[in-house]
């Protein structure tokens, strides 16, 4: 009678139920169809993508790396221990939840977005585990350059990025209706106070420092060129 391997932990014994493990229970990992997964998602995904395939049914759980793909990732390889959620897993009579894009970290230090896919038996235990771990320091330290060179003094992120306009023409315009937007009514219900209000504005923004910006904002607040020049002049010293 052949002796089964010694098993010190509930979760190492996937496939053993009170004698020999069948052939059923040993064929129910698809280890061929793991290595050829797991090659898939490395090529697809390029160098900074591990894929590793773990055989839980194993009697030695320093040795559960069944196949693995980018292993410089993690400085593992063929016939490699496990990791910690590995570890974990082989403790539990069922298969703990799949965990997925959470965070982890290598011994050099480098920051790896990973994903642990538990394979099941018919009675739910963990028989082995897709594993993927994708390399994002150099992602990380990108995104902190590129922040840095967006980014603006405190609180500007709050403001709407002012726009960059092909032409005088339509800054003007825009700063009009940025000005009727301040007083918050339309030019039919605006009082003399109100267009004092929105010339101040667009004195404040330089708009009359656009060539024939007078014509158009006069006519804009349906006023003469005289009318909106004594508003200037009232908007300037503060009077109505």
């Amino acid at each position: 009678m052949t002796a089964r391997p010694e098993v010190g932990q509930p979760g190492l014994r996937r496939c053993l139920r009170g004698g020999d493990a069948t052939l059923d229970e040993l064929a129910a990992l698809p280890i061929d169809f793991l290595r050829r997964l797991a090659a898939g998602l490395a090529q697809q995904f390029g160098g900074d993508c591990e894929v590793l395939v773990h055989d839980l049914r194993g009697a030695d759980p320093e040795r559960t790396i069944a196949a693995i793909e980018n292993g410089q990732v993690t400085h593992r390889g063929l016939g490699g221990g496990p990791s910690q959620v590995v570890l974990e897993a082989l403790r539990q009579e069922t298969a703990p939840e799949d965990q997925l894009g959470y965070l982890s970290r290598t011994q050099d230090g480098r920051i790896l977005k990973s994903s642990t896919i538990y394979i099941r038996d018919k009675e739910n235990r963990a028989i082995g585990i897709l594993a993927i771990n994708y390399d994002i320091t150099h992602l990380l330290m990108a995104e902190k350059a590129i922040a840095a060179l967006s980014g603006a003094a405190a609180g500007a992120a709050d403001k709407e990025p002012a726009r960059i306009h092909q032409n005088v023409g339509d800054l003007l315009a825009e700063l009009i209706e940025q000005s009727a937007g301040l007083v918050g009514k339309p030019v039919a219900l605006m009082t003399k106070e109100d267009k004092i209000q929105a010339i101040r504005f667009l004195n404040q923004r330089g708009a009359f420092l656009i060539t024939k910006s007078g014509d158009k904002i006069a006519k804009y607040f349906n006023i003469s060129k005289y009318t909106l020049y004594s508003y200037l002049d009232a908007a300037q010293t503060g009077g109505d």
